[in-house]
């Protein structure tokens, strides 16, 4: 099931939570309360807000309870009328599908072969950062580029999404832990990244690092080990490799960090990106006004966004 979050074109209202159908975007909470009332649970309908939030951030913090009803949500929408709620995606605009998590853990270092071309050691342990939600944008908008920032750089992700709260979890248990997965560009300011041995203030830049379009969950996906993935600029192929390369593999990061911090759900774990950033390349090739990337990752599918300078 893919799960997103959308506003419809021209309405100034809040991001809502949708769902894919048949390559539209349906509204998943209205969907949620036809079920409900079809299945005469007239009370559950009308309590919609508080058991089936409308709003991504109040639906990711449920968890994984609400996300197994979207999908008997989806199974309801494909025998019954909701075109009435449904939308073209002329008519709308993607979101940030998770805006707001308690925390954005991110894995520098997990491909060899990009510690390589970063003149760097393979790590013998996770090496981790933070971003901040300030950072977080979705897959219609615009890459924020500070004027001052001369070095920008893509890092195309596997990004996981925690389903329900973990603490000390083990690695054969890990994968019952995520909800699902979603395409992320850690998008890095190297000249600021490397000013000082701390990596945050090139990291978490306002609306600077796309997720989306959307959380396919961990069902659809499959193995989370075994997936392709690419990143273009402005068509030319800049990245490409598969999860298998990950030197630290979703199952262990998750009991890893499990083990010094507790994960809640919507919480977002960024696992590291191949070799092929702009920074490798002789001679290095940062990101201008107007550039345009795209990441592509297996089963999840396809995010594009644009660069844009900022006059300051």
């Amino acid at each position: 099931m893919k799960l997103l979050s959308y506003k419809i074109k021209g309405n100034p209202g809040p991001a809502r939570m949708g769902f894919m159908h048949e390559e539209k975007i349906v509204d998943l909470q209205e969907t949620w309360r036809r079920w409900q009332r079809a299945g005469n649970k007239d009370n559950e309908a009308d309590a919609a807000d508080r058991l089936f939030p409308a709003d991504p951030v109040q639906f990711y913090a449920v968890g994984q309870s609400v996300i197994e009803q979207a999908k008997d949500v989806q199974a309801y929408a494909k025998t019954n009328d909701v075109k009435d709620i449904t939308f073209s995606r002329d008519e709308t605009n993607l979101a940030t599908p998770v805006p707001s998590p308690s925390k954005i853990i991110c894995v520098g270092k997990n491909y060899a072969a990009h510690a390589a071309e970063m003149d760097s050691n393979v790590p013998d342990h996770p090496v981790l950062f933070a971003k901040f939600a300030n950072a977080l944008i979705g897959p219609d908008d615009l890459i924020e580029k500070p004027g001052f920032v001369r070095k920008l750089d893509y890092e195309a992700e596997l990004t996981a999404v925690i389903g329900k709260q973990a603490s000390h979890i083990k690695r054969e248990n890990a994968l019952d832990y995520i909800a699902g997965y979603t395409i992320g560009n850690d998008i890095s300011a190297r000249d600021l990244q490397k000013r000082t041995p701390q990596w945050l203030q090139g990291k978490t830049m306002d609306r600077a690092t796309p997720i989306g379009p959307w959380v396919v969950t961990a069902d659809e996906v499959g193995s989370p080990g075994h997936l392709a993935i690419s990143s273009y600029v402005n068509g030319e192929k800049r990245q490409a490799a598969t999860t298998e390369q990950l030197i630290f593999d979703i199952p262990f990061l998750i009991e890893f960090i499990s083990s010094l911090i507790t994960l809640k759900p919507g919480d977002l774990i960024m696992t590291g990106t191949p070799d092929g950033v702009g920074m490798g390349m002789e001679p290095p090739q940062f990101l201008n006004d107007g550039d345009t990337i795209t990441v592509e990752i297996d089963n999840i599918g396809r995010m594009e966004n644009r660069v844009a300078e900022l006059n300051n």
